[in-house]
């Protein structure tokens, strides 16, 4: 591959894990930096490698650019499509780390960008954000969507595939559309009804907060998601509303099928819809990326005495293994494990695995 000038306007969490797994694998590209303001992380970037210049002006400088990555919000990145075109060079391929495809490519042909601009989405991410929380490793395995358009040269989409492919990505071309149909589906609704779980909660409690009490476990759990960048999920919501719209109103309708069901006391009918549901969720593969960000967690039965924890925690230490959360579950109703520990990575949570199991510790799966 030849030698690639690579800009990014923003410069976070995603734009900064493309650029790190770039430059660990020695390939011949350099990264500059548009940012709207000074960011000691970014100077960070600087010392390490990982950033060759920043700029804080869109100006002609991006006319030497030879793939420039869209990395702000999402509907920010809209914007800057007019402010981008007329510094682009012939062949210079323009795409995006959002999870919204319809509208940025609408905008696109609406400029006359088609031939350049390409939908780019990788499904990954963390509950952390910013250039500082950036790995190397973030797109390992994770599914990285394309959507070109039917000008879209076959060369700008080979060489922007061949670049995903060096962060260890895997590379899928969809339409606009399905795009975000999918999305809708498996993030952006669930982020909704998680955020509409716990506001019931929240509405429904009493003085004593009682079910705030007893939500720690599988409430907890199955709401994780809830707890994401405001910001952003507004940004999602109003940049894809047909589809969520679509999905939102399939499952109400789902949930006033099972209020009748509950209602008419259809056993058979009630028993049959977990059933199905529990069987397609257990074909779902476990370990592969996504777009809801995976936590790494191991649950972990022992004894209610003195010092258990501390046993835990400098058996971790010692070998390295940094713990990034520690609980101990309460409501206990639905899941096995009094202890939960949260680690940084999975790599942190296969090695913890191995050397509990080596210590006679009682690990509990759960998929």
């Amino acid at each position: 591959m030849k030698h690639l000038e690579l800009g990014f306007v923003g410069f976070g969490l995603i734009g900064g894990s493309i650029a790190r797994a770039l430059k660990k694998q020695n390939e011949d590209v350099s990264v500059h930096v548009y940012s709207r303001r000074k960011n000691p992380a970014l100077d960070e970037g600087m010392a390490e490698g990982i950033i060759d210049s920043i700029w804080y002006e869109i100006d002609e400088r991006f006319s030497t650019c030879d793939i420039i990555f869209l990395c702000a919000p999402v509907l920010k990145n809209t914007d800057y499509l007019s402010v981008l075109k007329p510094l682009l060079k012939p062949g210079c391929i323009l795409t995006d780390v959002g999870s919204v495809k319809g509208n940025i490519c609408k905008k696109a042909a609406e400029l006359g960008l088609s031939r350049q601009f390409i939908g780019g989405h990788p499904m990954a991410g963390s509950e952390k954000t910013g250039f500082e929380n950036s790995t190397d490793i973030l797109l390992e395995n994770a599914y990285y969507l394309l959507t070109p358009f039917e000008e879209t040269p076959l060369e700008n989409l080979s060489l922007l595939k061949e670049l995903v492919a060096k962060t260890g990505a895997n590379c899928v071309v969809l339409s606009p559309s399905e795009h975000d149909k999918i999305t809708a589906a498996i993030s952006h609704v669930p982020h909704i009804i998680a955020v509409s779980l716990v506001n019931m909660v929240r509405t429904s409690d009493n003085e004593e907060q009682n079910m705030k009490a007893f939500a720690a476990g599988g409430f907890k759990d199955i709401t994780r998601i809830a707890s994401s960048s405001p910001q952003m999920w507004q940004d999602i919501c109003l940049a894809n509303s047909e589809s969520i719209d679509y999905f939102l109103s399939h499952f109400e309708k789902q949930i006033e099928d099972f209020r009748h069901m509950i209602a008419e006391k259809d056993g058979a009918s009630i028993q049959d819809e977990f059933h199905t549901a529990g069987d397609y969720r257990d074909s779902i593969p476990a370990k592969k990326s996504s777009v809801i960000a995976r936590s790494y967690d191991l649950f972990i039965n022992i004894d209610d005495r003195a010092g258990a924890i501390a046993t835990i925690a400098t058996i971790l230490s010692v070998n390295g293994i940094s713990i990034k959360n520690i609980g101990i579950i309460h409501n206990r109703e639905y899941v096995d494990g009094v202890m939960k520990l949260e680690l940084y990575k999975e790599d942190d949570e296969k090695k913890a695995r191995e050397l509990l199991i080596q210590n006679r510790y009682d690990i509990v799966d759960r998929d």
